[in-house]
């Protein structure tokens, strides 16, 4: 038979907790006020273990500036080391979406560290005369400065992932522009025949697209690791133990490994702005728009297959068409085309939200961390199938491209510099309108020899590179 509900309080009064969980009255209460997305702290493992380590060094601190006494404190980081290790992460139950600020992420981490410490000690879930998540748990803290210490944790975990999978994809990227190197294709503007160019060029650009936003991400990066951890309700460290924020700042940057972890030089100004989480959001969307606009070309390149550009073969992924036998469809770049939208719609998210905060706090930080973490993993996951199922494979139409480039009028630029631009305007209008190849109009009225027409069209002239 299942035990009975425990009876806990808070101000409200008293509510029902289940017998078995680690969680608390505050936590309870939550569950109540927001059923909004049915997304829960346990869907966002790197900020449960980002607010294990807060507490965590929150106690060790406390213990070394007088404030905690060692028992306690020992106990509370054990149980915080079984959190960052994976355990309980059930109990960690509240919605992504709230209201307080993120103060009911705060109580359920407070609640679910105090009741596991509280087992370590010998004592029972909910025997808070012991061990009180509150007055020892959450010792010298507000979730004014715990939360945004947590998110920045956790955005940087998001972060190292996102950037290694991204340094895999300019890999892939430039492994094909090497194998492509020597594929003569045309190069478009405004989807019209511009010049020769190489498909490693083109591939070659991904590359280079890709490098930029690493560097870009990582200068972001940098910016997550000022807290205001220390600062409480509004920065001015009312209930903090002197010494108390340089040491925890200290053990965070012991526990996590980010040795460029500070204390913000104005707390005050720290707890109430949140102008790092645009910044981010902002590249992110940057990164979402050109790997989108990658993914447009590979659909575009790959098209057809007949009677489109069909320059490219993507992989075959799924049965295109429950309806047109042998249709295959570009599904990888499809789908991380949707993730971008969702990027760039999160940026619109994390933008107003960061316009409403008023005064000392912005109450709005729970929707910013969901937009942050929740667009992250889905560009990570992208990112990464985009890698493995689809730009690995893809093989060039030689035969195609290399007949494109000899109908094409666009090689009439290369002769412009010989023929004059007049003179190279009329042979294109006349090749276009006669179907005819322009090399072949230019030999039949002898405006250049051969060995002319061989020096202007190698690929090498054509294309600015040496051609292996």
């Amino acid at each position: 038979m299942s035990q009975p509900p425990r009876i806990e309080h808070d101000m409200i009064g008293e509510i029902s907790v289940p017998a078995d969980a680690y969680y608390g009255a505050h936590t309870a209460r939550a569950l109540v006020n927001f059923p909004i997305t049915r997304e829960t702290l346990a869907d966002r493992p790197h900020l449960i273990v980002a607010l294990a380590a807060v507490k965590q060094a929150a106690a060790a601190a406390n213990a070394e500036v007088g404030a905690l006494d060692r028992t306690r404190a020992e106990a509370i980081a054990a149980a915080c080391a079984e959190i960052r290790a994976g355990a309980l992460r059930e109990q960690f139950v509240v919605d992504l979406i709230q209201g307080g600020a993120g103060t009911s992420t705060n109580m359920n981490a407070n609640e679910v560290i105090a009741n596991r410490a509280l087992e370590l000690l010998g004592h029972r879930r909910g025997e808070y005369s012991f061990l009180h998540p509150l007055d020892h748990v959450n010792l010298g803290q507000s979730t004014n400065d715990v939360y945004p210490t947590a998110v920045k944790l956790a955005l940087d975990r998001h972060l190292a992932e996102l950037l290694a999978v991204l340094g895999g994809l300019r890999e892939a990227f430039s492994a094909k522009a090497s194998e492509f190197a020597d594929v003569l294709k045309m190069g478009r503007t405004q989807l019209q025949e511009a010049v020769p160019m190489t498909l490693g060029q083109e591939f070659g650009a991904f590359a280079a697209t890709l490098a930029e936003d690493e560097q870009r991400l990582a200068e972001a990066r940098l910016l997550l690791h000022e807290l205001n951890l220390g600062g409480t309700a509004i920065g001015t460290g009312l209930n903090a133990r002197p010494g108390y924020r340089e040491l925890t700042v200290g053990q965070l940057r012991s526990l996590t490994g980010i040795h460029t972890l500070v204390s913000s030089p104005d707390l005050i100004e720290a707890t109430q702005d949140v102008g790092v989480f645009v910044q981010l959001s902002g590249v992110l969307k940057r990164v979402a728009v050109k790997l989108s606009k990658i993914c447009n070309d590979l659909r575009l390149l790959s098209s057809g297959p007949q009677a489109g550009f069909g320059e490219i073969i993507l992989p075959a992924r799924q049965a295109g068409s429950s309806i047109m036998p042998g249709k295959v469809n570009p599904v990888i770049p499809e789908a991380v085309n949707q993730i971008a939208f969702e990027i760039i719609g999160n940026d619109v998210t994390v933008t107003l939200a960061a316009e409403g905060g008023q005064l000392q706090l912005n109450a709005f930080e729970p929707i910013i961390a969901r937009a942050l973490t929740g667009g992250l993993d889905h560009l990570t996951a992208g990112i990464r199938v985009l890698t493995e199922l689809c730009v690995h494979g893809i093989t060039a139409n030689r035969e195609h491209l290399a007949a494109t480039v000899t109908a094409s009028n666009g090689l009439v630029t290369a002769l412009g510099p010989a023929l004059g631009y007049e003179t190279a305007c009329t042979i294109a209008l006349e090749a276009h309108h006669s179907g005819r190849p322009a090399l072949d109009l230019v030999r039949e009225r002898r405006l250049l020899t051969e060995e002319q027409l061989r020096a202007l069209t190698t690929p090498e002239a054509l294309t600015g590179r040496r051609i292996a």
